[in-house]
Formats: structure tokens, C-alpha cells, sequence
């Protein structure tokens, strides 16, 4: 017989976890079904984001910056290090301890809720009397129903035509964090969010990291002006980044052989010791069952949903990446809490024009609204600001004066409408951006807000003022 749930979640990604505590803190009886396992076979929830994606690479990105630091940035502090050198094992088992801190804090938080965990496959099996029967197949095999079920299945890597992922020489973002050695030469396909991060990493290591891009254009989604100081500042750090390319041919043998065509047109051929593939993602439906109950899908793949998250299925529910919008952990907790609050009857509201987007490369990329570019294309009229770190205060003492914070206002009204930052720190900046544009403030309001001295966060304030060409320290 099937055990009866009001609310039952696929996945226990950012989007799923979140949404099966948010479901039981409103009194549901909730479930969460997931399959990631740790390599003994033990339940590792968080999906992507914790296992394979943001928390294991922000732990190679400062393992990786501390070294970087060690090996140039020290002297200047009058700390002098001999012998430096670098145990990518350590590294790596270090990386391990933080995923496992975070499957082990996610597990805490559904018995602390009270949310059932099953460990296994979820699948639709049919529509009943009492609801949606969900099967998990697994080391424990259940059959379950739920009033609702909120698929947050995540996705996938995208594979290369012709040269699929054997995570040993031709890598995705998990083969890319789970390297046990430095690689004498890095290939990375695509020069988007995983490609810039992983080759960072690599690169300060010591890899000669060569960034393969097909587009025309370097972050041609960030503002122009941010955009080209990334471009100047990577390449300065020794990322060869090369753009307009054309694939036409990899090999993997004893190493990798990628033959392609350059922007002039030219044929070229580079020989890396690994490539790691990162040309986007792919929404993940495999096992869902979804054809089967009629669970609409579109053409690229993605569950078909309305603004509110529902899908054509009654009381079913899809968030996250294998929802249309941007593939962001922060994304899919906001749909999961949104969703069980609808469930619950409320009116919760997500505005995807203020979620942020962050690099976390060195220097950090950070944005949030509107680039000047998408601005002139819609015919808005605005007035810019910026300020460069150069010119404050905190940052010359962390001896880090690389870029500046840019707010773009409304010509009229002077509301924000979006804000780019390129710097030290400025993942923790964008913060007070999103916030300022949520309660739907002006470039002055931030202006006039106090800022403490010295930190970072002047140069948004400074910015503010540079839209009314008011800047009081450049």
C-alpha cells in the first residue's frame, strides 16, 4: 500500500530541498525523493549545485586563490614563503569534507522539518483517487502518494557532438572538479560561468589553460564595459581566451586533440592533456516517467510551466532547471519556496529581472537588471555611474584595485535598473543592489544611504552619486 503525502518532491537540488522544507514548515506532510549518492553509496541531497557545481567549485576557486596569493601576492605583505607547493589530493579531499558538511546539513534539515527522505529514482506512475503515485526505485523501493508533486529534477551537462564525456580526459563540470593532478595543458570549451571558474582554477595552479569560445563576443550576456575589463584582466592572468571558434573535430587518445576553425577562418589544431566541456546545460527529465502520465515537456526539453510554476498536469508543480528561466541554485530556491506557498494558498511574487548572477572568478562578476546594451536596444533612456576600486580606501589595503561598480538609472525617474560590478568581493556587493532595486529604489536613495568607512560597499554609494556626476572620492 502507498504511503500518502500532501506534497511530494522530486529532487533534492536547491529548488527541491527548499521546497519540501518550506512545504512542511506550512504543515504539509511532505516527501523528498533524490538519488545522488556518495561514491559508498550513502545519500548526498543538494544535487548538482552541492555535489558537482557551485559549493565544490568555490572550494577549489579559494584553495586555489590561497595559493595564487602564496606565490605572488604575499611579498607585498612582507610574508615571505619558501618551498611553496601545492597537494592537489589534499585539495581535493578538503573540497570533499565541505560537499559532505552541506549533504550532511541538508539531511539535518528534512529530520529537523520533518520531511521524509527516499533515497532512489522518483517516477510518475499514475493519477489516482487519492492523488499522484510516484514510485522510487532504489536500494529502498517505495511506492507513494502526494495531493501535489513539484518535480525539481535540475539538469544535465551538454556533450559535445561527437565526443561524449568519459570524465577522464574529456571532462564536465564534475570531471573538471575531481582532477588529481595539475594539468600541464587545459583545453575548456566555452567561455560561460564553469569554463572561466574551472579554468581559473587551473590556471593559477599552474596549467596553461587555453578557453575555447564559439560566440563573437567575450560574456556577451554582462555589461559591455564590465565585459571588456574581464577580457583585459584574464588575459593578463595568462587565460588564452579565444573567440568566434569553430569546432570541428576532438580526439581523445592519450590526450586530447581539438581541431578547429579561428574567427578569421583559419585552420587550427591544440593538443591538451584534458578539456573540459562546458557549453551549458541540458534540462533532466530521464526516468521522470513524463510521457507516460502526459507531463507536458517543450522543445528544448524543459516541463512546460505557466508563470506560477504549474505545469499542465493538475497539482503538479516544476521548478528550477528544468524550468524555462536562468539556471541559478538562487532561482530554483525562490521558485521552491514560491510553489509551496502557492500550495498553501498564499501570493508569493519572484521578479527575474533581480536575481543576481555572479562569477567567481578572480576578480569576481557580478550583476543585476539590465545592461546598458539591452537598455539601448529597448529605446530607454538612462544615465550611468561608476567607480573604480582603484580610487577606495578598502580595497587598496586588501591590494586588490582591480574594476568598479557601475549602476545604470531610469533618465526620468532616476530608478536603478541595473547594476554591474567587476572586483574584489563583489559576489557579497551585488546583495545591496538586488535589495535596493526589489523596493524599487533610485540611484539618489542610495546616494544618501551612510556606508561604512573604509569598505567595499563605498563604491556603490560612490557609484550612485557618479549617475549624477556627484562623486566625492574621484
Amino acid at each position: 500500500m502507498a504511503t500518502a503525502f500532501d506534497v511530494i518532491v522530486i529532487g533534492a537540488g536547491p529548488g527541491g530541498y527548499i521546497a519540501a522544507i518550506r512545504a512542511a514548515q506550512l504543515g504539509f506532510k511532505t516527501a523528498c525523493i533524490d538519488e545522488w549518492a556518495t561514491p559508498d553509496g550513502k545519500p548526498a541531497p543538494g544535487g548538482t549545485c552541492t555535489n558537482v557545481g557551485c559549493i565544490p567549485s568555490k572550494a577549489l576557486l579559494q584553495s586555489s586563490e590561497n595559493f595564487d596569493h602564496a606565490g605572488h601576492a604575499f611579498a607585498d605583505h612582507g610574508i615571505t614563503v619558501k618551498g611553496l607547493a601545492m597537494d592537489v589530493a589534499q585539495m581535493q579531499k578538503r573540497k570533499n569534507v565541505v560537499v559532505k558538511q552541506n549533504n550532511d546539513g541538508i539531511l539535518f534539515l528534512f529530520k529537523k522539518n520533518k520531511v521524509e527522505f527516499f533515497h532512489g529514482r522518483g517516477s510518475f506512475a499514475k493519477q489516482g483517487a487519492d492523488g499522484w503515485e510516484v514510485t522510487v526505485a532504489g536500494k529502498a523501493e517505495a511506492t507513494l502518494t502526494g495531493k501535489h508533486v513539484i518535480v525539481a529534477t535540475g539538469s544535465n551537462p551538454r556533450a559535445l557532438p561527437g565526443a561524449p564525456f568519459d570524465e577522464k580526459l574529456i571532462l564536465s563540470n564534475s570531471g573538471a572538479l575531481a582532477i588529481l593532478e595539475v594539468p600541464k595543458k587545459l583545453g575548456v570549451i566555452g567561455a560561460g560561468v564553469i569554463g572561466l571558474e574551472m579554468g581559473s582554477v587551473w590556471r593559477r595552479l599552474g596549467a596553461e589553460v587555453t578557453v575555447l569560445e564559439a560566440l563573437p563576443a567575450f560574456l556577451g550576456a554582462v555589461d559591455e564595459q564590465v565585459a571588456k575589463e574581464a577580457a583585459k584582466v584574464f588575459a593578463k592572468q595568462g587565460l588564452n581566451i579565444q573567440l568566434g571558434v569553430k569546432i570541428a573535430k576532438v580526439e581523445a587518445k592519450k590526450d586530447v586533440t581539438v581541431e578547429y576553425a579561428d574567427a578569421a577562418g583559419k585552420s587550427q589544431k591544440a593538443v591538451f592533456d584534458r578539456l573540459i566541456v562546458s557549453i551549458g546545460r541540458v534540462p533532466n527529465t530521464l526516468g521522470l516517467n513524463a510521457e507516460a502520465v502526459g507531463l507536458k515537456l517543450d522543445e528544448r526539453g524543459f516541463v512546460t510551466v505557466d508563470a506560477d510554476c504549474r505545469t499542465n498536469l493538475p497539482n503538479v508543480w516544476a521548478v528550477g532547471d528544468v524550468v524555462r528561466g536562468p539556471m541559478l541554485a538562487h532561482k530554483a530556491e525562490e521558485e521552491g519556496v514560491a510553489v509551496a506557498e502557492r500550495i498553501a494558498g498564499q501570493k508569493p511574487h519572484i521578479d527575474f529581472n533581480t536575481v543576481p548572477w555572479v562569477i567567481y572568478t578572480s576578480p569576481e562578476i557580478a550583476w543585476v537588471g539590465q545592461t546598458e546594451q539591452q537598455l539601448k536596444t529597448a529605446g530607454v533612456e538612462f544615465r550611468s555611474g561608476s567607480f573604480p576600486f582603484m580610487a577606495n580606501g578598502r580595497a587598496r589595503a586588501l591590494g586588490d584595485t582591480t574594476g568598479f561598480v557601475k549602476i545604470i538609472a531610469d533618465a526620468k525617474t532616476d530608478r536603478i535598473l541595473g547594476v554591474h560590478m567587476i572586483g574584489p568581493m563583489v559576489s557579497e556587493l551585488i546583495s545591496e543592489a538586488v535589495v535596493a532595486m526589489e523596493f524599487g529604489a533610485s540611484a539618489e536613495d542610495i546616494a544618501l544611504i551612510c556606508h561604512a568607512h573604509p569598505s567595499l560597499s563605498e563604491a556603490t554609494k560612490e557609484a550612485a552619486l557618479a549617475v549624477h556626476k556627484r562623486t566625492l572620492n574621484f
